[in-house]
């Protein structure tokens, strides 16, 4: 296993002296695959962190206040990995920034921060940082990632291999300490002005190692993982430096619009996701299928069935196990084709995971492992294992080894450990709330499955009484609902209400054909919404799931909505959860027509 690490970066130094690699990190440039060997990232991390210090960045005396803040906002790529790095050993605080970020909260956060360097990557991104330059005084600079016209190209900071003193250097990294910050995540949330948590070495170097040996992470230098999910989200952040501690490489996807095509250039061995991206995988196979015909087609429903039938705990019996090996040689392994034909597993994170999509993938040999933490807790509390029985669908799993977890009498989940935050950046009165002897309540709602698996119930923030005073869990509803090919997305309402009611976004697709088979003419999203048969399939839909809830939680009336939301329009967070509040105000006509 492991020799001490404390710090961040000294799993960079673990791989650079147990297994160098030549592709550390792989990133696309102009169309072709480019690789960052171990003792390349290394060097460059050096060099940054030289040139830095000669712009007169660093920890200063370490305090908090002190340590000078550095933004990046850019898009997942090696340079971003690098800048962290290199921010680490000297003490600066890395604050990274959704690419997505409005620019008021693009605003808030450089003053909240006092940052004192922007890194960026794109033009949409430049002109984004450019157009709040004079608001910001902290601000002296702004680097970028690309060589755009009129803009600071980031290399020309870098010391030459001969300016950097690596007795100098390795001094300054040998005054890091763990407890020290290194990095303010700014979280936007589902409400609110955006509050920033700070992190430390130990936080986040406990969360790695704690999770490295909970799952288990096997060192496995052959190994590839596909990166996607946002770097600022301290999910993909964390898990990288898993990768890093146990040499698996990581590659980049250009943009969630090419993960598919990247997963075929890659072939990666694993990859961590959030459930929608899983949603729109199974989407796409299921309207696949449903183009087959005659015995395929047969096939294809044949091998679904099996697939939803499958249970991870319990033996099915010789016929079973035999007619799935047969399903997962012919239907499953075209699935598993799709996804680069080398996948180990998958892990997700960040909302609540149909269960029918880690039954049927983990059937068809592409197992799926949920976890759960917040970013204030660096984030990991748990997550489903790979050893035996360390699994069960449908929670979140064991809690990771080092993590005390506490359940309130209203089953608020609480986490002690060494990777509670330090705190909300100036904002004590907040820290206080939420961490109340050494218990950081996270504000989700759960209650231990056999003693040990941990299910997520609800967000208590998202909870609503109706008028008759009950309370109601939307998530619950919108992910059972969610299982009907029908629908997209969908977000239940009624607080103060008499009843519960729906807005749902219609899976177009899935819609079109149907009105294909039953000889109605579809024109234009706006008008089929409004179709008598359109809304009669929906009210069927809507009553055959109204069953698996009791009376107060079933869906009485709703509204069909002709757009998918998404992160551009401002529905979703970057990390594709509902904005209850953005929803709620946007459609408030909508939702006025069901009270009516």
């Amino acid at each position: 296993m492991m020799n001490e690490q404390s710090r961040i970066f000294d799993f960079l130094q673990y791989q650079f002296d147990n297994f160098p690699k030549e592709d550390m990190l792989a990133g696309k440039e102009n169309g072709i695959w480019k690789l960052y060997s171990t003792a390349e990232v290394k060097s460059l991390a050096d060099r940054l962190s030289v040139g830095l210090l000669s712009l007169g960045i660093g920890g200063h005396d370490m305090t908090i206040e002190n340590q000078d803040k550095i933004a990046l906002v850019s898009k997942n790529r090696p340079e971003w990995l690098i800048l962290d790095l290199a921010c680490q050993q000297i003490g600066a605080a890395l604050c990274p920034i959704y690419p997505t970020t409005t620019v008021n909260e693009l605003e808030f956060i450089f003053n909240d921060a006092a940052v004192k360097l922007a890194f960026i990557s794109g033009e949409e991104i430049w002109a984004k940082v450019t157009s709040i330059r004079s608001r910001v005084p902290s601000l002296q600079n702004i680097y970028c990632f690309d060589e755009l016209a009129g803009a600071n190209y980031w290399k020309k900071i870098l010391a030459s291999q001969e300016d950097v003193n690596t007795s100098l250097l390795e001094e300054i990294k040998r005054s890091m300490l763990a407890q020290h910050c290194a990095t303010i995540i700014y979280t936007s949330g589902t409400t609110g002005t955006p509050k920033g948590v700070m992190l430390s070495h130990r936080n986040i170097v406990s969360n790695v190692l704690n999770s490295k040996k909970s799952f288990p992470f096997e060192d496995n230098i052959t190994s590839k993982a596909l990166s996607f999910l946002p770097l600022n989200h301290i999910f993909e952040r964390m898990v990288s430096y898993i990768y890093i501690a146990s040499g698996i490489s990581i590659y980049y996807a250009e943009s969630l619009d090419t993960i598919a095509e990247n997963l075929k250039e890659v072939q990666p061995n694993l990859f961590c996701t959030v459930p929608r991206l899983l949603e729109k995988v199974y989407e796409k196979i299921m309207t696949k299928g449903a183009g087959l015909s005659g015995i395929k087609r047969k096939l294809f429903d044949w091998a679904v069935v099996l697939g939803n039938e499958y249970d991870n705990r319990k033996n099915r019996g010789i016929w079973y196990n035999m007619q799935l090996a047969l399903a997962n040689k012919l239907i499953f392994s075209k699935w598993r084709e799709g996804l680069g034909n080398k996948l180990d597993f998958i892990i997700t994170g960040g909302a609540a995971c149909q269960v029918r999509l880690i039954r049927i993938f983990t059937a068809a040999k592409i197992p799926i492992y949920e976890g759960y933490g917040p970013t204030e807790n660096s984030p990991v509390i748990s997550v489903n294992c790979l050893y035996k029985n360390g699994t069960k669908f449908g929670t979140v799993g064991p809690v990771i080894q080092g993590q005390e977890v506490k359940l309130e009498a209203d089953g608020e989940i609480c986490v002690k450990g060494p990777s509670v935050m330090m705190g909300y950046y100036k904002r004590p009165d907040l820290t206080a709330e939420t961490i109340i002897d050494g218990w950081l309540h996270t504000g989700d709602i759960g209650v231990f499955e056999e003693e040990r698996f941990l299910k997520i119930t609800d967000r208590k923030k998202e909870l609503f009484k109706t008028s008759g005073g009950k309370y109601v869990a939307p998530q619950p509803i919108e992910n059972k609902m969610k299982e009907s090919p029908f629908v997209e997305q969908m977000m239940i309402v009624g607080a103060e209400q008499k009843f519960v009611g729906a807005l749902i976004v219609p899976s177009m697709p899935n819609l079109k054909e149907w009105m294909r088979q039953q000889d109605i003419p579809f024109t234009t999203n706006e008008a089929v919404i409004h179709h008598p048969r359109v809304l009669e399939l929906y009210r069927k839909l809507i009553d055959s799931f109204n069953e698996f809830f009791n009376h107060v939680e079933q869906v009485k009336r709703f509204e069909l909505l002709p757009n998918e939301w998404t992160i551009d329009s401002g529905e979703l967070t970057p990390t594709l959860k509902l904005k209850r509040k953005v929803i709620m105000e946007k459609y408030k006509d909508a939702i006025k027509r069901i009270y009516n």
